[in-house]
Formats: structure tokens, sequence, C-alpha cells
């Protein structure tokens, strides 16, 4: 019996998927003047669906056609595509800093709402735990 609620474990992966984001992004800005440097992002989609994989809704199949409620064909690896196809400055560096910036200050604010969600819940068990006190 876990004390945890699954949906918390989902909150740590989606903390994961935006700590990673932010070092990715990170990275890029460092990068804005170095030659031939290619910008990276992490794949969302690939990060939604590990994030979904992880939680434990299973499904009783007596049939080996029967579908099951998590996609098992998934890899648990989030990816960082790189971006190759555009060229935004001279030297072969593509990195736009507004992107940049703006994704960055998108995922803060994705990081900040799972946080206060995931406080919200450490304090519902908290408040259980006392007694409602």
């Amino acid at each position: 019996m876990s004390i945890f609620p699954k949906s918390l474990e989902s909150m740590e992966q989606a903390l994961s998927a935006s700590t990673l984001r932010q070092r990715v992004h990170s990275a890029n800005i460092a990068n804005v003047d170095t030659a031939n440097y290619k910008s990276k992002k992490v794949d969302f989609q690939a990060a939604l669906d590990t994030a979904m994989n992880n939680q434990s809704l299973s499904s009783y199949k007596t049939n080996d056609r029967h579908l099951s409620f998590s996609n098992e064909s998934s890899t648990d690896k989030t990816e960082i595509l790189t971006n190759s196809s555009t060229k935004y400055n001279n030297n072969g560096n593509n990195v736009d800093m507004d992107v940049e910036m703006a994704e960055l200050a998108k995922n803060q604010l994705w990081y900040n709402a799972v946080t206060e969600r995931v406080n919200g819940k450490l304090n519902s068990l908290s408040s259980v735990i006392n007694g409602g006190r």
C-alpha cells in the first residue's frame, strides 16, 4: 500500500521533463555564439507518453488481441531533438534568442504550476495525517 497517490508520480515525471527542458534551453542560450551549434528541444510528445505510460491503470485482457490501457510500444526515454534544418546566423548557428527566452519563460510557468499541485497534494496528505488540524 502506497501512501502517495499515483498522480504524484505523474507530477514528479512532469517536473523531471520540465527540468530537462530547462537544461536544453539553457544550453541553447549558452551556445548562442558558438559556430555551427544547432538548437535542441525536448520532444514533448515523448515526455507526455512516458508520463502517461507510467500510470498504473492496468487492464484485464482475456485475449492477446485486446488493447491495453497503456502504450506498451513506446520507450521510456525522453528524446532531445536537434533542429538542423534552419540557419539563423552566418556562422551556422540557429539559436534564436527570442524563441529560447519565450520557451524558457513558458517552461518556468509550467514548472511553477506543477509545483503548486504537488504542494497541494502534500498539504492534503499532511492534513489527513494530522487529523484535519
